[in-house]
């Protein structure tokens, strides 16, 4: 029963009518009987009362016409024969509408518009220019009503504002989190894998005359591959619990690190140490570091030595990594890069690429929060 008055907005707008309705004929039955007995609120009056209070059905759709129709039935009506009542009630909710849906300038412009029409039709009737207290009332009721529907409309507008910006909040933070997932996956899959690849391709190319050295490479594929799944596993769990629970990489495991790289057959040489640093740029810096040694493994033509450095400058951590590959252009920027800069923006550092005269470098600066 609920559901379904949620799914269909009409259920609610029936209700409301009909209880108008209810207490727009029972206290126009009531006036009429307390007033004089002699003039009964009559069949014609009761369907002219029904109708104007119908047209709420619509008002949501047409506010603008429909509380200029309502007001003019409403006036019309008190000045019929008819007992009094609370037929002022349509109008007003009709008011209420149009100053929510049209704004405070169209529902006073139309409502000054109805009173200017009401006074006419009184200096017509009356033949006098007069002003009677209703009238003063009318305009009291009329500034009231626009007043409360205002401030109910900028408080439905301030909600909606909060709700759209936790929205948008929440979207942020979960593209974050997407983007954060697929650099972590990107970066333990493309090492392990790059290693694999190499360490594959010594194992078939020794394998008939050196088997010692066939069976080192398959070693080394062994370890590359339990590391690379140890790592997905931590990942998985991490997505599947909703906690980071996972070790957080470290340059503490630098060497584990440069030992890959000269197993794939590279010389790498290691010049000054990183010192302690929080764990967030701790983390970066080996991502950037292990993302930097894969490029190298992957792409660089005939790379034999690679050069890691690590610089302290004050509040500053300053990574490069340079090979000696041939041939080196320009490369187009892949997830790799873009994961690196990505990391180092989020902590307010920067990472530059480029060729250099004898093969390629990355250079990553990142803040060191404490320092001066």
């Amino acid at each position: 029963m609920y559901w379904w008055r949620a799914q269909n907005p009409w259920f609610g707008r029936v209700f409301r009518t009909l209880v108008v309705l209810a207490f727009v004929l029972g206290g126009s039955s009531a006036s009429g009987r307390w007033q004089h007995a002699e003039h009964p609120l009559s069949p014609l009056g009761a369907a002219w009362l029904a109708a104007t209070v119908l047209t709420l059905l619509l008002v949501h759709r047409y506010p603008l016409p429909l509380f200029v129709l309502t007001a003019a039935s409403a006036y019309a009506y008190y000045l019929s024969p008819e007992p009094g009542g609370p037929v002022i009630l349509v109008p007003t909710i009709a008011l209420f509408v149009l100053t929510r849906r049209k704004g405070p300038v169209v529902a006073g412009s139309t409502g000054a518009a109805v009173l200017v029409a009401a006074y006419v039709t009184h200096i017509v009737i009356a033949q006098t220019f007069a002003i009677s207290a209703w009238a003063l009332f009318a305009v009291v009721w009329m500034v009231a009503v626009i007043g409360i529907a205002t401030a109910v409309r900028f408080q439905f507008a301030a909600v909606a504002a909060r709700r759209e910006q936790a929205d948008e909040h929440r979207h942020r933070m979960a593209e974050q989190e997407r983007l954060r997932i697929a650099r972590e996956v990107h970066d333990v899959v493309a090492h392990s894998l790059a290693m694999i690849n190499v360490q594959a391709g010594v194992a078939a190319h020794v394998a008939d005359r050196r088997p010692e050295q066939a069976k080192e490479a398959l070693l080394n594929i062994k370890a590359a591959s339990a590391s690379a799944l140890n790592d997905l596993r931590a990942t998985l769990a991490v997505l599947r619990s909703g906690e980071n629970r996972a070790p957080a990489p470290s340059l503490a495991q630098v060497d584990e690190l440069l030992d890959h790289a000269r197993a794939a057959g590279l010389e790498v040489e290691l010049h000054g140490e990183a010192g302690e640093l929080p764990a967030p740029v701790d983390g970066a810096a080996y991502r950037i570091l292990q993302e930097s040694l894969t490029n190298v493994v992957r792409h660089a033509d005939g790379a034999q030595r690679v050069e890691v450095r690590f610089e302290r400058k004050p509040g500053t951590l300053v990574l490069t990594v340079r090979d000696d590959g041939r041939g080196t252009v320009q490369p187009t920027p892949g997830h790799g890069l873009r994961g690196m800069r990505e990391r180092a923006t989020a902590l307010g550092g920067s990472v530059e690429a480029s060729v250099t005269g004898q093969g390629f470098q990355v250079r990553a600066e990142l803040p060191v929060e404490g320092e001066k």
